[in-house]
């Protein structure tokens, strides 16, 4: 088996089982013995287990994430926010996965205090990003800081339902939702 292919096959193994069993409970030997291999190959490619889920987390979570954010086209605030969310649909099982875990570490659920602490850096930035793009659409006299903080919270609970949840959601669904929010508080 190729290098790149096997170390695919043990990160696919390895997302599974944290999936499944979470941080602690998943053992570097079970992911070398559900991926037929032995400890020391496992050890060739990942010189630990949190190396290995900090990766998951820190790469394959934010570049899914970024790439879902540069595939929506921005025509306007509701659209560009009911397909990102849509879109959350299509993901295939393994970014799914992928996804779920970055939220389990988001929400503190899962990983450990470093990665956690790693998560809410990055969350104390999710209000500033969501207000540079909502901010501009306002209309004068709306209080934007109360319209972003409830349309983050939205946003979440429709992300858990696709992702944590497993619901397919209808896109006109995400955008009634979304338009109780946003449609009479942005410029027209």
């Amino acid at each position: 088996m190729e290098d790149h292919t096997f170390k695919t096959k043990i990160k696919k193994i390895a997302v599974e089982n944290f999936d499944k069993n979470g941080y602690y409970g998943t053992t570097i030997r079970n992911i070398a013995s559900e991926a037929g291999c032995s400890l020391p190959m496992i050890y060739y490619y990942y010189k630990s287990k949190k190396e290995l889920f900090y990766e998951i987390i820190k790469k394959d979570y934010f570049d899914i994430l970024s790439k879902q954010a540069e595939q929506v086209k921005f025509d306007n605030l509701i659209d560009f926010y009911s397909d990102f969310v849509y879109d959350l649909n299509n993901l295939n099982d393994f970014d799914k996965k992928i996804y779920r875990l970055g939220i389990k570490v988001y929400l503190s659920f899962d990983g450990d205090d470093e990665l956690i602490e790693y998560m809410d850096k990055w969350e104390k930035n999710i209000a500033a990003r969501h207000a540079q793009l909502v901010t501009p659409h306002l209309k004068p006299q709306q209080n934007g800081a109360a319209i972003v903080s409830t349309l983050i919270h939205l946003l979440e609970n429709l992300i858990e339902s696709i992702i944590v949840k497993n619901r397919f959601l209808p896109k006109e669904q995400i955008r009634q939702e979304l338009s109780i929010i946003l449609a009479d508080k942005i410029k027209k």
